[in-house]
């Protein structure tokens, strides 16, 4: 196994396990820093010692054993220890459940913290993206992000939130703010806000399985479906997003016969079992959209009036700043690039931050032959991501 490839196997298993026994831990200590600090400690041995002696036949297990014999180093220097230490030393207790991952969502999610609160700690201890991915995420600052993960890590203390997962009331009280984790997680895989990839399909994939283990435990949730269905349908298109250089293909140059068309057909029957709930809800109105755009055999065969009318509806519901600037783009396929740009203009308060809000003026500017503000608008858009992919879409642009 080659260098890189071995480097992609080791972030895949630290991000798979570093949840689940960050979980745990939690759950034993009631300590989310002093947990975070054993599982980091762990991985760094792991970094140390696997390249050396080999990645173990089960590397979550060796992940376990060494992060509960640092936990019990801890314990053994408490002086409350001995309960705690017995349920470490428990033989019963070597691996996680495979939902503990979701607990500490659960966890995270409690209605003491925030919504803000919530989703940053939650994509940071669950997730493992940094406080400057996060960040972006939310178009804030770093130092707003960090001020929020560490008020909320003291708030679980102190208000001795359960590592648990709730009753089917206080399920449905968080489920907004889990789902919103899971797809904030999704789109950071599906395309990363780092510079050191374009995408991370093994984290959104990763969203995709914890979103079928809340179809699991909420079958009668149409968000959940939705949410689900979503997720499929954007990896169902993931083979036609790259070329072989690795630059992005946009949806309208895509190869859609490199589509995963069983992956849509299974999308669409989940849509469908949410459709069948009766309860419409932001996700599935965002799933319909994309089965929209992946059921048009071409480009321009696009049912672009019912884009927009689905559009509408997720506004209604979300006031989303995001989806509006998403409709715009509908509507010059509608009405052309005026009358998209009057509506795009609209939106530069709340979405000046963001780099596709300036990439898309520079693509309707430039249709309008406005040659110098597309180019403004892009060299903005350019000091806002930091994708290669998109960094390279860019210049292609400018140059």
């Amino acid at each position: 196994m080659g260098r890189a490839a071995t480097d992609a196997a080791l972030a895949r298993v630290f991000r798979e396990e570093a949840g689940r026994i960050t979980g745990t831990l939690v759950h034993i200590l009631g300590d989310f820093d002093l947990a975070e600090e054993i599982v980091q400690e762990t991985l760094v041995a792991a970094l140390e010692r696997w390249p050396v002696d080999g990645i173990p036949d089960n590397p979550g297990a060796w992940l376990t054993t060494a992060a509960r014999r640092r936990a019990i180093d801890h314990l053994r220097r408490d002086a409350n220890y001995r309960t705690k230490l017995a349920f470490l030393e428990k033989p019963g207790s070597a691996l996680p459940e495979p939902d503990d991952r979701l607990r500490l969502i659960f966890t995270c999610c409690h209605p003491a913290l925030s919504r803000e609160a919530q989703v940053a700690l939650t994509l940071r201890t669950v997730c493992g993206l940094t406080t400057a991915q996060i960040a972006r995420a939310f178009l804030t600052s770093e130092a707003t992000i960090a001020q929020r993960i560490v008020r909320a890590k003291r708030k679980v203390v102190e208000a001795a939130i359960p590592y648990r997962l709730p009753s089917a009331a206080e399920s449905e009280e968080r489920l907004a703010e889990v789902l919103a984790v899971l797809y904030l997680m999704f789109n950071e895989g599906y395309l990363s806000s780092g510079d050191e990839v374009p995408v991370r399909r093994d984290l959104a994939e990763d969203a995709a399985w914890l979103a079928q283990l809340m179809v699991q435990l909420m079958p009668q949730e149409p968000e959940c479906w939705g949410l689900l269905a979503l997720m499929r349908l954007h990896l169902a298109r993931a083979p036609a997003r790259f070329d072989a250089h690795g630059e992005i293909v946009l949806l309208r140059e895509q190869d859609r016969g490199l589509w995963d068309r069983r992956g849509i057909a299974e999308a669409a029957g989940m849509l469908q079992r949410a459709a069948g709930l009766r309860r419409p809800g932001p996700y599935q109105l965002q799933a319909a959209i994309a089965a929209c755009h992946v059921e048009a055999p071409t480009w321009a065969a696009t049912d672009w009036p019912q884009l927009l009318d689905l559009y509408d509806r997720l506004i209604q519901l979300t006031r989303s700043p995001v989806a509006a600037l998403n409709r715009a783009i509908v509507l010059r396929q509608l009405n052309g690039p005026a009358s998209a740009l009057v509506e795009v203009d609209e939106l530069a308060g709340p979405l000046d931050a963001y780099y596709l809000f300036h990439a898309t003026r520079g693509e309707l500017l430039e249709e309008l032959g406005r040659g110098a503000d597309a180019a403004a608008a892009r060299r903005r858009a350019l000091e806002l991501t930091s994708n290669p992919a998109e960094r390279a879409l860019l210049q292609g642009r400018l140059a």
